[in-house]
């Protein structure tokens, strides 16, 4: 059996590869595996498929013999938070994060409030294969009773991480995706002082993600053209990510984030080593120019649990995605995106500067292009010769990385693509080699196949 383990937990699309006796499973084997006797925390986002496969997940851990929390729709950040304060053994989100909403997935998180480990993983994955493959979900009742005070401490931190810092005065737009952020983001920037707008804000599980969040910026774009406001933040699905936008529509990914918030921790010298982590993916302009200050770039496999392994072993206190999941020692490197779009909107405060003029000071990035090659097949579950035979076509066209040329190709950890990503400082190189690559790959992927 292939590990039902990606590089972010479980996930597929639901009926498909995430099925309620599959969640029923990772239930039962959870519980089985925790020595830890508190209950288990319990949320998810607005995806239609939550209910089911959080009833599902629930009478497993309750056959398992432990005790479970449900917290109900919530940000992803909010289960390791409460975890971690309420010391309970282990803590479950589902979510499939920015993915649409046919998908859903299973995040676990350990006592500590972090991702489980690939050993943990390996011991849930063994319970599985040990369990009845046929065995079907009980049909009896059960309590799923919210708790609602929990939520509300989880909102009392991030009001916190401003250090009684207010935004008054300032006028910011939200797009919560239809997603978990519906449940406080507009809340804690109102509560702040903010002159807020929302759009998307409806808990809706058929629309999120669906042509908006942090995936797809054209709304929030479209809300600052019609409402002028100093900024503006797009969240995906569970609200562990965020993209900003400035009065001008200029894009604040996850890189400029990082290179900016990491500038002003350089400066505090707080800082360790002026040392920054991310992933393959950011961009280049990027290492660059932190480079040309002094600075230190460590780039990871993409995924944040590489980045925050990166984190830990070099003692870093700063890192992240380009996709604006951004991992800080503020909250134990939990990626959060409403505490990243409080901390953009406070360093703006406290500054006296608009978002505008500081991503001004930010870095010119390279021209990059991300291009996805799908595939009719998963690449995980195909067998282990033909996969080898297109990791080395793979590694084959990586291996043309120039000084002013980068190429990094990799399969997707949650969907059936190859990601293809080209930079340059010419667009014109960027589009040719994005074309030419693309095309040769898909061909030969094609032949392996066949």
């Amino acid at each position: 059996m292939q590990s039902i383990f990606g590089t972010d937990g479980i996930r597929g699309r639901f009926n498909k590869e995430i099925t309620c006796s599959l969640a029923y499973k990772v239930g039962y084997a959870l519980g089985s595996n925790l020595e830890n006797k508190n209950p288990i925390l319990i949320g998810r986002d607005t995806r239609i498929s939550g209910d089911v496969l959080l009833e599902s997940l629930v009478k497993g851990i309750n056959a398992s013999e432990k005790e479970f929390i449900n917290l109900g729709i919530c940000p992803t950040p909010a289960i390791p938070f409460l975890i971690k304060q309420e010391k309970f053994s282990s803590g479950i989100m589902i979510s499939a994060s920015h993915n649409p909403p046919e998908y859903n997935g299973i995040k676990i998180f350990d006592h500590n409030g972090q991702k489980i480990t690939r050993n943990f993983e390996n011991k849930i994955q063994k319970s599985i294969e040990e369990s009845n493959q046929n065995i079907s979900v009980p049909t009896n009742e059960i309590s799923l009773k919210r708790n609602r005070e929990l939520i509300d401490n989880y909102i009392k931190s991030l009001i916190e991480t401003m250090g009684g810092e207010n935004l008054n005065g300032m006028k910011i737009i939200l797009d919560t995706c239809h997603g978990s952020a519906t449940t406080c983001a507009k809340k804690i920037f109102q509560y702040l002082g903010a002159d807020v707008r929302v759009i998307n804000n409806s808990r809706n599980g058929y629309k999120i993600n669906m042509n908006c969040g942090s995936t797809n910026l054209e709304p929030l774009k479209k809300a600052l053209r019609e409402s002028p406001a100093d900024m503006g933040f797009s969240f995906d699905g569970d609200a562990d990510r965020v993209i900003g936008l400035d009065s001008k529509c200029n894009v604040l990914d996850g890189d400029h984030i990082i290179f900016l918030w990491g500038r002003e921790l350089m400066e505090q010298k707080t800082l360790t080593n002026n040392l920054l982590i991310s992933t393959q993916m950011a961009n280049l302009g990027f290492e660059k120019a932190w480079n040309k200050i002094g600075g230190i770039l460590y780039r990871t496999d993409v995924g944040d649990k590489y980045v925050h392994e990166a984190i830990k072993e070099k003692r870093a206190v700063l890192g992240g995605e380009q996709s604006g999941h951004i991992l800080s020692k503020i909250n134990n490197f939990s990626g959060d995106g409403i505490l990243t779009a409080l901390q953009i909107a406070k360093y703006c405060k406290k500054k006296d500067i608009t978002l505008n003029d500081w991503f001004k000071s930010s870095f010119e990035p390279f021209s990059q292009k991300l291009t996805n090659i799908k595939l009719d097949f998963n690449i995980n579950k195909i067998n282990p010769e033909t996969k080898i035979l297109i990791d080395q076509t793979i590694k084959s066209y990586r291996a043309n990385t120039l000084d002013d040329c980068r190429i990094y190709i990799r399969p997707s950890g949650t969907e059936p693509v190859i990601r293809v990503l080209i930079e340059a400082i010419s667009q014109k190189k960027v589009e040719s080699l994005s074309s030419e690559i693309t095309k040769k790959l898909s061909l030969e992927i094609s032949k392996i196949m066949n």
